[in-house]
């Protein structure tokens, strides 16, 4: 079975961060909405869709969990993990699109030379971002810390997409303080541009690893290497190894490799040798599926250059 059960723990608590983050920012499209629109301001509207776009998100990160947990079947043999980078995807991309739609507002205000704010209620702004920034800090940090401790690329997207509405809000917060003290309400559009162009960026990486799962990049460089480690670490056993090739789907990562033995190695003790293999690296990797593909050694010993095999050390 490939993948975890629906309702094991770490499911559940996958599921219940991400029901939790869309009640949060449901409320907070609500309130910021209504502040955005009594005060004026277009940095709070353009934080409440973002905020909206945070449901979305946080929608997709739970229907991508919740899929991602089944166990494999006749259709999806390698199991389901693929859903989360899928979700990853869709969720860097509604970061960009968000960060897109602040700088076509905030530059459509500096064009114009105006701003709608109403400097008269800059309070009720305040305390709708600051309730926002408190609510997104809390939630994105716990969520963070579930998707690093499950490997979960949809959770992490959306904990990020959650820390990019705390920036906003943050940014928000310092503009109006800034133009309750200056007078200068293009401020406001200002802030919005300024924190339109970081969302962009972190939209940008998260793109590039949602793609690299899609496309079956290999793991890490320092994964691969900690792999040839432990391979090494058993190499009195078997004459080489090759052909070693890893990926991730979701939260599983899978391992395969060739083993190379003595011509006259019994098949038990090969067999032996790749279980403890195996098990060594899912010590290390929990949530891998390793391949071992074990072959006997044509190569005459005068001609090879292997240097692990243990017919040559003696």
């Amino acid at each position: 079975m490939l993948s975890s059960h629906p309702d094991d723990p770490a499911t559940r608590e996958k599921k219940q961060i991400a029901g939790v983050a869309i009640a949060s920012n449901t409320f907070l499209v609500i309130l910021k909405l209504a502040i955005g629109f009594l005060t004026g301001s277009v940095a709070i509207i353009s934080d409440a869709v973002h905020s909206a776009t945070d449901i979305i998100a946080s929608s997709i990160a739970y229907f991508a969990v919740r899929k991602s947990a089944h166990p494999a079947d006749d259709q999806h043999t390698f199991g389901h993990g693929k859903f989360e980078s899928l979700s990853g995807l869709i969720e860097a991309t509604l970061i960009i699109l968000v960060a897109i739609f602040l700088i076509y507002e905030a530059s459509t205000a500096l064009i114009r030379g105006e701003s709608s704010l109403d400097p008269d209620l800059l309070g009720f702004g305040m305390v709708a971002v600051g309730v926002s920034a408190i609510a997104n800090t809390l939630i994105s940090h716990r969520m963070m810390k579930i998707a690093k401790k499950t490997d979960s690329i949809a959770l992490e997207s959306d904990a990020w997409h959650l820390r990019t509405d705390v920036y906003t809000s943050v940014g928000v917060f310092a503009g109006l303080i800034l133009i309750h003290f200056t007078g200068i309400l293009l401020l406001d559009a200002i802030v919005a541009l300024c924190i339109a162009l970081v969302i962009i960026r972190t939209g940008i990486g998260l793109v590039r690893r949602s793609l690299a799962d899609l496309l079956d990049t290999r793991l890490p460089e320092e994964e691969v290497e900690r792999i040839r480690e432990i391979l090494i670490d058993h190499c009195t056993g078997y004459v080489n190894f090759h052909g070693l090739r890893t990926r991730r789907s979701g939260p599983e990562r899978f391992i395969e490799f060739h083993v190379m033995f003595e011509n006259d190695a019994l098949l038990s003790t090969a067999h032996d040798l790749a279980d403890h293999l195996e098990a060594d690296l899912k010590t290390e990797f929990p949530r891998c599926h390793v391949t071992v593909h074990m072959e006997p050694c044509h190569e005459a010993c005068d001609d090879c250059g292997v240097s692990l095999c243990p017919v040559r050390r003696e």
